[in-house]
C-alpha cells in the first residue's frame, strides 16, 4: 500500500476547525454558533490535547474569534478564506504517502451543486500550505464526510452519497472503489445504503456510522416514537453486522442512542446525529441537541465503552446544526 489514511483515533499533530464568519449565512444564529464553536475549540485544546488551528473566513470572523479565543492556550487563529465552515468536506484528507505526509485534495461542488460558495474550492490548498504537506490533487468530486476510515485500508461509505449522479455521473461501486484505492489506499469499501433524512449532503456516513477501533463500528438506534430515521438506522446495523473489514475480520457493531426528533429551523426533522463526534487526542467530543437529555447521556455512556482511554464530552451544537452539520463536519485532523 503506497497511501494510507490513519484512523481518526491515531495521534494528531493538529486539529483544523472552521469558525462561523459570515452573517449573511448564519443570520440570528451567528453569535450562538460562534459561541458553540468556541466551546468546542476550548475542549479540543484542553482535555482534547490538540493544537487547534482555527480557520476564519472573513475579517469579521477573525475579530470575533480573537475576542472569544485569542488568549486560549493551544488555539492558533488562522485568517483563511472559505465560503462556509465545513472543513471536513472542503479541506484535504491527510494521508501517509510513500514520501511522508500528504494532503489529498478533491474537487468540491457544494454537495451536488446545492451550496457553491466563493473560496470553498481553495480550502484544501490553504490548509496544505499551512501544514507544509504537499497537496496531491485528485480528479473525483468527493467530501471527507462521505467516508470513514479504519486506518488499515477499510473505508465505510453510503451508496446514497458516493454514487449520487450529482457528484460523479456514471460512478458504480467498482469505479468508486478503484478511485478510492488509488487516491486513499482503500483495500476494501463497505457500502451502506441511505443516510439521515433531510441531510443536504445526500447521506454522509459521518452522521450514520463510524469506526471507533479496529473491527468496531458504532451506529445509531432510534430514540423515541418520532425518530424518522428508525428504518435507515436498523438497515445500517443489519448491513454492518454482515460485513468484514479489509483483513476479513467480522465487524462488531455497537449501537448508540440517536437524539430522536430534533426540529429543524426550516420545519420537519433536522439531521441531528450523535455520530458526528470528533475523536481528539485525549477526548471524544459529542454534539448534543435540544432534545431528550437522557438520549445524550446514554449515547455518551455508549461511547465511553468503546473509548476507554479518552474523556467523553458532550457539548451543545444546536446553533451549528442550523448551518447543516456539527462537530465532525467542521473539523479535519492532521495526523502526527
Amino acid at each position: 500500500m503506497t497511501v494510507l489514511v490513519p484512523a481518526e483515533w491515531a495521534p494528531h499533530k493538529a486539529m483544523w476547525l472552521g469558525f462561523p464568519s459570515h452573517e449573511e449565512l448564519w443570520a440570528e444564529d451567528l453569535a450562538l454558533a460562534q459561541a458553540q464553536v468556541a466551546a468546542l475549540a476550548r475542549a479540543l485544546a484542553g482535555p482534547g490535547q490538540e493544537r487547534v488551528r482555527l480557520m476564519t473566513g472573513s475579517p469579521e470572523g477573525e475579530a470575533a474569534a480573537r475576542r472569544l479565543l485569542g488568549d486560549v492556550p493551544g488555539v492558533e487563529i488562522f485568517p483563511g478564506l472559505f465560503g462556509d465552515i465545513w472543513l471536513r468536506d472542503t479541506g484535504p484528507i491527510f494521508a501517509k504517502g510513500p514520501d511522508g505526509d500528504e494532503a489529498r485534495g478533491f474537487r468540491f461542488n457544494g454537495w451536488g451543486g446545492k451550496y457553491e460558495m466563493a473560496g470553498d474550492d481553495t480550502v484544501a490548498a490553504q490548509i496544505a500550505t499551512a501544514s507544509r504537506a504537499p497537496l496531491v490533487r485528485n480528479t473525483p468530486i468527493l467530501e471527507g464526510g462521505s467516508l470513514d476510515h479504519d486506518g488499515a485500508g477499510t473505508i465505510l461509505t453510503t451508496q446514497e452519497c458516493l454514487l449520487n449522479p450529482n457528484r460523479n455521473p456514471g460512478w458504480t461501486r467498482e469505479i468508486a472503489a478503484s478511485e478510492l484505492a488509488s487516491a486513499l489506499g482503500a483495500r476494501k469499501v463497505l457500502w451502506l445504503g441511505e443516510g439521515l433524512r433531510n441531510d443536504h449532503t445526500d447521506g454522509h456516513v459521518d452522521n450514520l456510522a463510524r469506526f471507533v477501533a479496529p473491527g468496531v463500528v458504532v451506529c445509531p438506534v432510534a430514540w423515541g416514537r418520532g425518530d424518522v430515521n428508525a428504518d435507515p438506522y436498523n438497515a445500517c446495523a443489519r448491513d454492518l453486522a454482515a460485513m468484514t473489514d479489509a483483513d476479513d475480520r467480522p465487524l462488531k457493531v455497537v449501537r448508540v442512542p440517536s437524539p430522536g426528533w430534533i426540529e429543524s429551523h426550516e420545519g420537519g426533522a433536522a439531521p441531528a446525529s450523535h455520530m458526528n463526534f470528533i475523536i481528539a487526542n485525549g477526548a471524544v467530543i459529542m454534539p448534543t441537541y435540544d432534545g431528550d437529555p437522557r438520549a445524550a447521556e446514554l449515547a455518551m455512556e455508549a461511547l465511553a465503552s468503546v473509548f476507554p482511554g479518552r474523556e467523553i464530552i458532550g457539548l451543545p451544537s444546536d446553533a451549528i446544526l442550523t448551518g447543516g452539520g456539527s462537530f465532525h463536519c467542521i473539523t479535519q485532523q492532521e495526523p502526527a
